[in-house]
């Protein structure tokens, strides 16, 4: 656990947000946020609910868990993959060809700033707590379409190139360093070229107005590409 952690929570906080870093879990942080808060906004992701005595998948739903015992009242901000994850296209964007798999895949991408405002009013306003916010872009966009519509923003030619799984699998695997995510990745994206990814109205209901949609996210990191 952080040693800075409890000095920070010593003083009056009431309120925490909470993004993990993927580090293995650690009770203690949980149990130090309790000892000294009311309240706490995790950022998780689209996670299912697990019963009692089922055993998590994946570090949020073990988090998740643990705050639900905690005594703490909570809200959990379900994001949907950020669109800030395409940014690992960047290099490829500047070489005008894109090379990824499931080009048909139909994402629900979402930009940072809209997690980073439903988080806010979360932990700011009365009204939120025992709430599992699932936030999405909205629309379903394919990977190729997204490809697309950067270079348009751009203002520059971006071709897809359709890169097989099997190719996929072995350059993200030493990229990222974990097959199992890997693996779990592509699964999802093969199935979202048969059903899209889920969009929600959690952007609308919670802040009064809709997402921001995918082209207002590449012109905010139009210097990224470049």
């Amino acid at each position: 656990m952080p040693e800075s952690l409890e000095p920070a929570l010593a003083g009056g906080v009431e309120a925490v947000y909470l993004m993990w870093p993927g580090l293995p879990v650690q009770p203690r942080v949980v149990e130090s946020i309790a000892r000294h808060a009311k309240r706490v906004v995790y950022l998780s992701a689209d996670v299912p609910d697990l019963a009692d005595d089922e055993p998590a998948v994946i570090f949020h739903q073990e988090i998740e868990r643990l705050i639900g015992r905690s005594g703490l009242s909570w809200t959990f901000v379900r994001a949907i993959d950020f669109a800030g994850n395409l940014l690992a296209w960047a290099d490829q964007v500047r070489e005008g060809v894109v090379r990824w798999p499931y080009g048909q895949a139909r994402r629900s991408l979402v930009h940072e700033r809209d997690i980073a405002d439903v988080a806010v009013r979360a932990l700011t306003e009365d009204g939120h707590d025992g709430a599992r916010y699932v936030v999405t872009g909205p629309e379903p966009l394919a990977h190729a379409e997204l490809a697309r519509i950067i270079g348009e923003e751009l203002g520059v030619a971006v071709r897809w190139e359709e890169l097989a799984p099997e190719t996929a699998r072995e350059q993200l695997t030493a990229a990222w360093g974990n097959a199992g995510f890997v693996e779990s990745r592509l699964r999802a994206w093969e199935s979202f070229t048969r059903e899209p990814e889920r969009v929600t109205d959690t952007v609308e209901r919670v802040l009064g107005r809709p997402p921001r949609d995918f082209r207002s996210w590449v012109r905010d990191h139009a210097a990224d590409f470049r």
